[in-house]
């Protein structure tokens, strides 16, 4: 049901539900519309029952029940004149209009009340419905802090977020929001992530790790070095991403709105039928008496319960509670159109580092050549990743200062995805990566270097086209890696795999700890698309991929549903990505696959309900066999208990 308007209302100030202004002055001023008619015509009612003498005119009545109309029905008549001024002439408004005009031009003027009365009634249930389903974004809107404390020479100065600039210091006391996305530069310190994650333990952040808008300071007065501006922080981000999942419309939705459009002309030319055709037959068969009022009545009937509110309110409220749930867990859809995708898949593909594992990288063991020492090795190969953004790239850094291990320039640096990099330095031609980059450029590997432990990531250097040695790095599996694995099963999601680009052997090994039995290694970005590609030949494949790096934005683009781990994945991966997971969780895979499934569940259990009831009922109506008061009982109880059922996505989703 739309909005009826009321004096703080605009005709064109509505949400994505249909909704217009929600203040409280307007919902106040509609209860006491509702409950004034109420009285007129609960009054009116039992005047006529006891017959009363002073209410027995003709006149009397109209008047009193015009009374009694006009408080819920003038709402109603302006919104319907506004919409067909714009040119939307077959409307829900237009309906009840002509109902109720019906109604009192035939003498039921009780009737004609109880239709608008309880259209009403039922649309400011629904109302506070669509309400209770924006809460929880509304009240992400509520925690984005209005001010920031900046360290400005020396000084806090108390400033808008939105002026506060990359690299500038802010400090957070105990208790406060994080205002902005940055770099944790106190040792470390307990964050509350509950309004961005749904975590309600708190999370550990350490020195040089990423802080995130949002975030409280729980244990501790922090300072924070500022990584992005007010408009790009993670929170931003979120409202962002959930104000505008709105509109992206599930198939469904874009279903029932094709459907309204050519539903509602069709049955005011059915009900218009269903007086005219009797007329027609009546003047060939003279046997057969018609009563205009009698047939008028039948139609009157039709028209209110074939309102299509029930459709038109409670699936996009199904699919808004949906991603309304999903948030408050931390996943954050993009669109009510991936929320109906994701409900379909048969197929999950992980990519492995930072998705699977933590994607903290530590260097086990350093491995120099002969004639080259250990610092040496560390030093080159440190200095050619500074400024890399790769995991591997930045525990190899950390390494060298935890050594005391200084850094030098590095020009001319070329990266190249899935293999690694090259640099000039100390006017060294150094090569940095993995042994497909080496032996690539002609430069061969003893053979004890070919050779790591099966949980170990090597990273290979040269230096002017000699081999000089190598680092292994490990990388262990998130905590919940294996939960993530085991949550998919019960799904009846039986195709599992993992990507990466990893030797087979490490993958392999990371694959069967995990219990995943289709796992492949070595594979470049290009290769991973061409995995993809071959899976989508299979038009029964319906594939999710959950990814958080650069290399796997073109993956995520592939997939039919794509997942990016939010907290710690690249902004490629997030902005390429259907779904973000900002809680960096891999078990909420699973948990966003049953979001889906839900939502589509009562989603089609709404259609069905309603069709099936109205169907019923517009059978009778036309039949003589219901009245106005069923039909309006049945078409406001209808659309409410589509609604009720639709808010249980809420509770349903966990």
């Amino acid at each position: 049901m739309g909005h009826t308007g009321c004096s703080c209302c605009t005709p064109h100030t509505h949400t994505p539900s249909g909704k217009g202004c929600r203040s409280k002055k307007c919902g106040l001023q509609e209860y006491g519309n509702i409950l004034l008619s109420a009285l007129l015509l609960a009054a009116g009612l039992i005047m006529n029952a006891l017959e009363t003498a002073c209410f027995q005119g003709n006149a009397i009545r109209f008047a009193w029940y015009a009374i009694a109309y006009l408080p819920v029905g003038m709402p109603v008549l302006r919104e319907a004149w506004e919409n067909c001024r714009r040119g939307d002439v077959f409307n829900e408004f237009t309906l009840m209009s002509l109902a109720t005009f019906g109604a009192f031009y035939i003498g039921e003027y009780p009737e004609g009340v109880a239709v608008m009365l309880f259209y009403s009634l039922g649309e400011l249930f629904q109302e506070r419905a669509v309400r209770q389903a924006r809460r929880n974004i509304s009240a992400l809107l509520d925690i984005r802090p209005e001010t920031a404390t900046v360290i400005r020479n020396g000084q806090t100065v108390t400033d808008n977020p939105r002026n506060v600039q990359v690299s500038e210091v802010i400090e957070v006391k105990t208790g406060e929001r994080v205002p902005l996305d940055g770099i944790l530069l106190t040792e470390s310190a307990d964050f509350n992530t509950a309004a961005l994650t749904g975590e309600s333990l708190p999370r550990q952040v350490r020195q040089g790790e990423k802080v995130l808008s949002g975030m409280i300071a729980a244990d501790r007065v922090v300072k924070i070095q500022v990584s992005k501006p007010f408009a790009e922080s993670a929170l931003s981000r979120i409202l962002e991403l959930v104000q505008n999942a709105a509109e992206r419309k599930a198939p469904a939705e874009l279903f029932i709105r094709k459907f309204a459009r050519i539903y509602t002309p069709a049955v005011t030319g059915l009900a218009a039928l269903i007086v005219l055709l009797p007329w027609l037959w009546s003047l060939g068969h003279a046997q057969f008496s018609f009563v205009f009022n009698e047939w008028l009545y039948r139609a009157l009937v039709f028209l209110v319960i074939s309102c299509p509110c029930a459709l038109v309110v409670s699936i996009p409220l199904g699919y808004f509670g949906g991603i309304g749930a999903a948030s408050r867990l931390g996943i954050l859809f993009k669109g009510s159109n991936y929320l109906d995708a994701i409900s379909q898949t048969n197929t999950v593909i992980f990519d492995k580092t930072g998705t699977l594992t933590k994607g903290c990288f530590e260097v086990q063991i350093c491995q120099p050549a002969a004639g080259t020492s250990a610092e040496k090795l560390i030093q080159l190969i440190a200095s050619a990743e500074q400024n890399s953004t790769h995991p591997l790239a930045k525990a190899i850094t950390d390494y060298a200062k935890q050594q005391g291990i200084p850094t030098l320039p590095a020009t001319e640096v070329t990266e190249t995805g899935g293999h690694g990099l090259e640099a000039n330095i100390n006017s060294q031609h150094i090569l940095v990566g993995n042994e497909r980059l080496l032996t690539g450029r002609g430069i061969s590997l003893p053979a004890q270097a070919t050779l790591s432990e099966t949980d170990t990531t090597p990273v290979h250097c040269a230096a002017d086209g000699v081999y000089i040695g190598r680092l292994l790095l490990n990388d262990t599996p998130k905590e919940d890696a294996r939960q993530a694995i085991e949550a998919l099963k019960p799904l009846n999601i039986t195709n599992i795999q993992m990507l990466s680009g990893d030797k087979q052997a490490i993958v392999t090994n990371f694959a069967s700890k995990l219990g995943i039995t289709q796992a492949r290694g070595e594979l470049l970005p290009e290769g991973k698309v061409q995995h993809l590609e071959s899976l989508r030949q299979d038009k029964n494949n319906r594939i999710v991929f959950v990814g958080d790096g650069i290399n796997d934005a073109p993956v995520l683009a592939l997939s039919h549903v794509g997942i990016a781990m939010g907290g710690l994945g690249s902004d490629a991966a997030i902005e390429t990505a259907d779904v973000v997971i900002q809680t960096d969780q891999p078990s909420k895979v699973a948990t966003a696959i049953r979001a889906g499934r839900q939502t589509r569940r009562i989603v089609w259990q709404n259609i069905v309900l309603a069709l099936g009831i109205k169907l019923l009922v517009l059978l009778l109506g036309a039949a003589g066999m219901a009245n106005l008061w069923e039909a309006v009982f049945a078409d406001v109880g209808v659309a409410l208990l589509a609604v009720m059922n639709a808010i249980r996505v809420q509770k349903l989703i966990k």
